[in-house]
This record gives C-alpha cells, sequence and structure tokens, in this order.
C-alpha cells in the first residue's frame, strides 16, 4: 500500500494564484487580438468602401464686376467683405448724359413715326391718282386722235373749197375777158360788164377766204397733233402707275424700317441708362473693391471682385490608386475642417488628366532619371444640401475639407 502525504495548505495556495495570472494574461491577449482583428477589418472595410483625401478644397466663381458704360461713379452703396444679394445695387453712375440721349431717340422715334405714317397715307392715294391719271390719258389719247381726224376732214373741206373758189375765179376771169371786146363794140351794156367785173371781183374775195380757212385747217391739224403727241405722252407716264405705285409703297417700307431702327436706337440708350446702376449678378461677398465715388469709369473697367455664394463645390485631388471603384453619381461626406460641419454631396466629374500634366511646366520623364511617382487626378464632388443653407453661410472658396467617397 503506497504512502500518501498530502500538501501542506500554503502550497495549494501558491498554486491557485499562480493559475490565475496566467488566465488573465490569455484573457487579455485574446482581447487584444479581438481589438487588432476588429482594427483592421476596419480598416479593410474603409479601405474597400470608401476613399477620401485631404488634399481637397472648396471653389467657386469669382465674378469680376465691371462697368458696361463710360461715366462718372455718383454713388458707392457697398463696402469691403460686405454680403450682398442677386440684385442688390453695388453703385451708380451718373445718369445725367444716358437720360439726354434717351429723351433724343424718343424724339428721332416720334419723327420717324410720323413720316411712316405719312408714308402709308400715300400708298392708296398714289394707287387711286394713277389709276385715274391712266383713265383720263387714255380718254385724252381717244380725243386728240378724234381731234386730228375731224381737223384733217376740215383740211379737206377747205381744200375742196378752195379748189372750187380758184374754179369760179378762173372763170370769172374768163368771162371778164371775153366780155372787154364785147363792151368796147357796145355789143353788151356797160352794166353787163360792170356785173362780169364784180363777179370776178367777187370770186378772188372768195378765193382767198378759201385759201385762208385752209391755212386755218392746216393750223387746226397741226394743233390736234401736237395734242395728240402730248395726250401719247400723257398716257405712257401714266401707265407707269404701277411703278410709281410700287415706288411710294418701297418709300412707306423703308420708312418703317426707320421707325424700327429709331425704335432700336431708343431701346439701346434706355438699355445703356440702366446700366448706370452697378447690380450685383449673383448673392455673395464683395472683396477687391476699388470703385469710388467721382471716379470716371470706362467699359470693362473692374470694380470690385463678387466672390459667388452659390453653386459652390469641391475639388478632391484623389491619388491614381482610389480611382479604381470610383465614378459618377457616388455619395460623397465632406467634412469641413473650419466649422467642423459635415455636409453631402456626390461625385460629378472625374479630371480628364493629373494635375503634373495640367501644371504650368509639365514633367518631362524622357530624361532616364525617372522615379515613379503617386499622381493624383483631381474629382469634382457637387454639394447636394447646401440648397438649404442660408445663403451667408459660412463656406467659403479655398476652404480645405476631407471628403470621403462611398466607392461601394
Amino acid at each position: 500500500m503506497a504512502d500518501f502525504t498530502p500538501t501542506p495548505p500554503n502550497e495549494q495556495d501558491e498554486e491557485i494564484e499562480s493559475a490565475q495570472p496566467q488566465s488573465r494574461r490569455r484573457g487579455i491577449i485574446i482581447a487584444v487580438v479581438v481589438v487588432l482583428a476588429l482594427v483592421a477589418a476596419g480598416l479593410w472595410w474603409h479601405s474597400t468602401y470608401s476613399e477620401s483625401t485631404d488634399d481637397a478644397q472648396v471653389n467657386g466663381h469669382l465674378i469680376q464686376v465691371s462697368a458696361r458704360i463710360a461715366g462718372q461713379v455718383a454713388k458707392v452703396y457697398v463696402d469691403e467683405n460686405q454680403v450682398v444679394k442677386a440684385g442688390d445695387t453695388i453703385a451708380e453712375l451718373d445718369p445725367a448724359d444716358y437720360q439726354v440721349a434717351v429723351e433724343n431717340a424718343e424724339a428721332a422715334l416720334a419723327s420717324a413715326q410720323a413720316n411712316a405714317a405719312a408714308a402709308n397715307v400715300n400708298v392708296p392715294i398714289t394707287t387711286v391718282n394713277t389709276g385715274s391719271n391712266l383713265r383720263s390719258a387714255g380718254a385724252d389719247v381717244s380725243g386728240s386722235q378724234a381731234g386730228v381726224g375731224q381737223a384733217e376732214k376740215q383740211l379737206d373741206s377747205a381744200h375742196a373749197r378752195v379748189t372750187e373758189a380758184q374754179a369760179n375765179f378762173t372763170k370769172a376771169q374768163a368771162d371778164l375777158e371775153r366780155y372787154k371786146p364785147l363792151v368796147e363794140k357796145d355789143v353788151i351794156s356797160k352794166q353787163q360788164f360792170d356785173a362780169a367785173v364784180a363777179a370776178a371781183d367777187s370770186t378772188k374775195a372768195a378765193v382767198a377766204d378759201a385759201r385762208a380757212n385752209e391755212q386755218a385747217a392746216v393750223d387746226a391739224v397741226k394743233v390736234a397733233l401736237e395734242r395728240e403727241t402730248q395726250a401719247q405722252a400723257g398716257l405712257k407716264y401714266a401707265e407707269t402707275g404701277p411703278q410709281q405705285v410700287a415706288a411710294q409703297s418701297a418709300r412707306a417700307k423703308q420708312a418703317q424700317a426707320q421707325v424700327e431702327q429709331a425704335q432700336a436706337q431708343l431701346d439701346q440708350a434706355k438699355l445703356n441708362l440702366s446700366y448706370t446702376k452697378i447690380v450685383a449678378p449673383e448673392a455673395g461677398i464683395i472683396t477687391r473693391k476699388s470703385v469710388e465715388i467721382n471716379q470716371n469709369v470706362a467699359p470693362g473697367q473692374n470694380l470690385l471682385m463678387l466672390v459667388s455664394l452659390e453653386g459652390l463645390w469641391v475639388t478632391a485631388n484623389f491619388k491614381e490608386t482610389q480611382l479604381r471603384h470610383m465614378s459618377s453619381g457616388q455619395a460623397v461626406e465632406i467634412e469641413v475642417d473650419s466649422t467642423g460641419k459635415t455636409y453631402h454631396g456626390k461625385v460629378t466629374q472625374i479630371g480628364g488628366a493629373t494635375g503634373s500634366v495640367l501644371s504650368l511646366f509639365p514633367p518631362e520623364n524622357a530624361t532616364g532619371n525617372y522615379v515613379k511617382v503617386v499622381q493624383r487626378i483631381p474629382v469634382r464632388v457637387d454639394f447636394t444640401d447646401l440648397a438649404n443653407e442660408d445663403p451667408s453661410h459660412e463656406l467659403r472658396p479655398g476652404l480645405s475639407v476631407e471628403p470621403k467617397v462611398k466607392v461601394k
């Protein structure tokens, strides 16, 4: 039978105390491993499902506000770093010269409208007059031709009377010549001879009268022919009536075009007058203000810079290795360094080239001393919740931000 020697109580306590630290250390080790595993899983999750960079900043529109017309500054309503709304008046130019230009343009328009009204009224008047002149000229031609025919008939009649009177005169002279020896021989009485002399004188006077009538008839024919010529000329002029109407219509159209030209000049004058008030094109902050009262400005001269607070976006320069799963439309969380606020956005554009290529002096790698460097590509991120912010929000162009893109 083997001997059994019991362990002293002190030795048992020492064994229990040595076992407890070992189990505690084991638990700590297990906990540390679990934490490291969770951290590694978190890092893997973060690197797999999101990409972030601290090389990013807020960008916006920097608007150079300038004068559109020349003039002298009469009033200035803004100060440096003042917040303005779209449409707020920034400055005013002296409007006196442009007001006078508007009045001159209004007077020119009224004159052009009066000329156009007169020209338009003359169109139907010319139409009626030319039609009436054409009918009258036709009637004159017909009448003159009838007059020529009648005058020619009268000339023929006068010529016949001359012939008849000449025949009578010839007969009377022959009778007188026969009566002379007879009266000398007292064959016929002195009374008969005197009657023959009177008949000869009468026929002679009749010839003279017939010839006078014939000459009058010739003159009448000439007058009738002249009237016919004039009537024909009048008819030809009257036949140009359609061309006269067309010319008057063209003058009316020209007058209407002058009205439109005067209206355009008036519109331009009013537009120039409106340009005497220089307004803010968008909401923003006034910076680099250089305009002062009584300053003479020229068209296109920059007066100040307006930092627009609308339409801001983020330009994030991601490493090329971060773009493998990045695409437009992915959601982005944007942390602003200056305020600590977080905004939301989305990827809208991925740059077409790396920043080094777009720099002023692109790198030249064909030298034999090439060292591979991870390149960065600009990515544009637009805010999706900035529209709900107050227009005077705290975001400013140039602020540093840290975007996190959910790539999966």
